[in-house]
This record gives C-alpha cells, structure tokens and sequence, in this order.
C-alpha cells in the first residue's frame, strides 16, 4: 500500500513537474513513468520491465490503422479534396441565414469523416472558407469560431484514430462498433452548432446563399462523390467484414492517393514530403503510446486504478454523479492534455469503475472521446484553438468570446451522449456488432 502510494505520488507529481517546466507530453509522461517504476523495482529489473511494456505497447496490429489513417489524411489536405467538399457543403446549405457558415461546418463534418484529423479539417476547410466568409462581410471572429467549433466532429464521425486507441488501451473493444457508435455524436455536434450558427447569423444580418441551379448542384455532387465514396469503401468494408480496421486504413491511402492522382493536385515530387508530415506525426502518437503503456503497467502493478475507484465509491454510488464528476475531470485534462494520452492515462482508471455499474465499453469510449474533442478546442493548449485562430489571422483571445456559445451548445450534447446510451449504442446494435 505504501509503494503504491509512492509510485502514484511520483507519477503524477513527477508529469505535472515536467508539464509545467515546459518538456513534451510525452518526455513528461516517460520519464515520471521511469521514476514510478523506479520506487517498486530495482534499477535493472526497472528498466528491462520499461524496455518491454514500451515494446509491446507498440507492438500491435490494430494499431497500424493509426500511421495509415494519418498518411491518408495529408493526402487529402494537399489533394484538392477539402474544396470539392465545401462546393459540395455549400450546395446542401441551401439558403439558410449565414449559409456560408452552415457550410463551414458541414465541410467539416465531411472533411473530419475522412480525413480523421480535427486539425486538418479547420486548417483546410477554415483556410477555404475564411475569405469567402470575410468577402460576404462575415465578422472574423465569428467565422473563427464556427470552424473551431465544427472541426472536432471528425473526432466522433469514422474513421478515428481516437477511437482505435480507446479500443487498445480498454482491452479490445471493437473497433467496428465503436466507429458505428461515434456517428450520431458527432453528428448531433455538427447539428448543435448548425443550430446556433443559424441564430447568431439571423441576428447579425449574414446573407443566404442565392439558390444554386439544379444543373450546377448535380455537378457539384458528381464531383464530390468520389471523396466521399471514401466513407463507403472503408466503413463499409470494415463493417462488413471485408476488411480490418488496419486494412481499411492501407485501403483509405490508396484510394486517396490515385484520387489526387486523377484531379493532379499531387505530383510524384510531393510524396517525399508529404511522408514526412504523416511519419513525424506518427512518430509523435506511436512513442506517445509506448510510455503511456510504461505509466498503465506501472498504475495497474500498485494497484493505482483500484485505490482510486475505492475513493470515488467511498464518495458516493449514484451512478449520475459518477459520470458527472468523471465528465468534469475529463474537460479539465482536456484543456492541457491532447486526447491520446489522456485516453492512454484515465481510461486504464475509470474503466473498471463504469464496468462495475454495467456501462457499456462503447458507451464510455464514446463519453470520453467526446469529452477530449472539446478539449481541442479550449485554451491553454486546444491544438484546433490554436490552427483556427491562426487560419483566420486573429489572436487567441479574440476567438474565445465567440466561440462560448458554441462551447455551451457541444456540452449540453456531451450530457445527452452521457446519460442517454442509446444515442450511442443504436446504430451498432442495429448492424449487429454488439448485443
């Protein structure tokens, strides 16, 4: 008990120490992680224990999708495909007051779907949009804060990394359902922020699109539908068995790859690069991953998850309390912590926690991934905060007035997701992929 309460003291003082003195989340994690390990074996044992969590954290199939989902991901931020998906958003938006901004946010509900990635999604969609937006006579800060917004969404709606790591660290969950689970979430996201857009925009005056021929409208979808049809191949694919998530993921930088072949937006000459983008960026998640599985050996060994459940049952056993507090500690961390560690770092503590209750595996992937998205969106360390504002040419501070209302709408959907599981559960029971 002693130990466990040292190594625990070590760990999470010795990641704050590193935080605040400025080391990367990952150096931070790694080496409080060390020093835990160090207070419960000796040196030697310590470290060839350290050598091999980290090796077998890594080492795993599933987690191949990751690096795969990435590289497709830059694909299509330098192929061409985030225009052909606002055209497309553009048209759907109809004649809607502040259409351009009803459109911002479908691009990125789109864009996010395949693409994976929220800060590519308000970096190419925003990067669109922005001078449109401000050509109209849209406020900056508004059409700052509707991208922001919007953005995370492709966090929730398949394919996600996010959720594929969530799948790893609980133990298997499928990732299958998991990805079906996530779509009317993120779905509802996009829509909440639809809805006060639509009430921001009527209020301040913004134009309405002038109605789109019908002609111009089929041509913009026929020219949309090869992105999307990326949506069909690899969800559907996965979903019906064709293919593993890790396989659909080869499949996604394939397809990805001829489709910006054939519109010419990428050249032989900017693969070297854009490799280069996906292999730092996967290099950054992969040894995220491997010292975060040091830090969940070490809590799970002294029994860390335990003696924290033991206290927050002491607390109370009223389930609705329970997700409430675990609903708060999780907006906390997301405010300076990215989403793969800190689903590397809680879900190995709340996990058992919620299973007691009998809360589904998927149900809780989803509370608390879309708890982390909105923690990419809010200050000190919000990733998408920070491309948004930067897209739209405007200081932090300026973006987050406007960006409250939107914050308070994607809560209230984060409330409905916690306490009514069906919104997350529907889909997957329905295709069959849990019971």
């Amino acid at each position: 008990m002693i130990s466990a309460g040292i190594a625990a003291l070590i760990l999470f003082a010795g990641v704050a120490f590193f935080l605040i003195i400025g080391a990367p989340i990952s150096i931070s994690v790694g080496i409080a992680s060390m020093l835990a390990m160090f207070s419960i074996l000796d040196p030697q044992n310590a470290l060839q224990a350290s050598a091999q969590r980290m090796f077998t954290g890594m080492n795993s199939f599933a987690l191949l999708a990751i690096p795969f989902f990435i590289l497709a991901g830059v694909i299509m931020n330098n192929g061409g495909i985030a225009m052909r998906l606002v055209n497309c958003a553009k048209v759907l938006s109809g004649r809607m007051p502040g259409s351009l901004a009803q459109t911002n946010i479908l691009a990125n509900m789109m864009f996010g779907s395949i693409s994976g990635s929220a800060v590519a999604a308000a970096a190419a969609v925003g990067s669109t949009m922005a001078p449109m937006q401000e050509k109209e006579g849209y406020d900056r800060t508004f059409s700052a804060a509707v991208n922001i917004a919007s953005a995370p969404t492709g966090m929730l709606i398949p394919p996600s990394n996010t959720l594929i790591v969530f799948s790893l660290v609980s133990g298997g969950t499928s990732i299958a359902a998991l990805f079906m689970a996530g779509y009317v979430p993120g779905i509802l996201w996009g829509i909440a922020c639809m809805i006060m857009a639509f009430f921001i925009a009527k209020r301040k005056g913004y134009k309405s699109n002038e109605r789109v021929p019908f002609k111009l409208a089929l041509k913009v979808f026929i020219d949309a539908i090869p992105s999307l049809f990326l949506i069909i191949i690899v969800i559907g694919g996965i979903i019906m068995g064709v293919f593993t998530a890790t396989e659909g993921s080869a499949i996604a930088v394939v397809y990805a790859l001829l489709l910006s072949f054939i519109y010419k937006t990428i050249k032989v000459k900017d693969l070297p690069k854009i490799l280069m983008d996906s292999t730092r960026t996967t290099a950054i998640v992969i040894f995220l991953i491997g010292v975060s599985t040091i830090m969940s050996w070490v809590m799970s060994f002294t029994g860390i998850p335990k003696l924290i459940a033991d206290l927050l049952l002491g607390f109370t056993d009223n389930m609705i309390i329970i997700l409430i507090i675990m609903n708060i500690v999780l907006l906390i961390v997301g405010t300076f912590m990215d989403p793969t560690p800190a689903i590397l770092i809680f879900t190995p503590i709340f996990f058992p926690i919620v299973t007691q209750f009998g809360m589904d595996p998927v149900h809780f992937g989803i509370m608390v991934v879309f708890n982390l998205s909105i923690g990419t969106i809010t200050p000190p360390v919000g990733p998408v905060l920070f491309i948004g504002a930067r897209v739209a040419k405007l200081k932090i501070e300026q973006v987050i007035r406007p960006l409250i209302p939107f914050f308070a709408v994607t809560v209230v959907v984060l409330l409905l997701v916690t306490y009514i599981p069906q919104l997350s559960l529907w889909l997957p029971q329905l295709l069959g992929l849990i019971k």
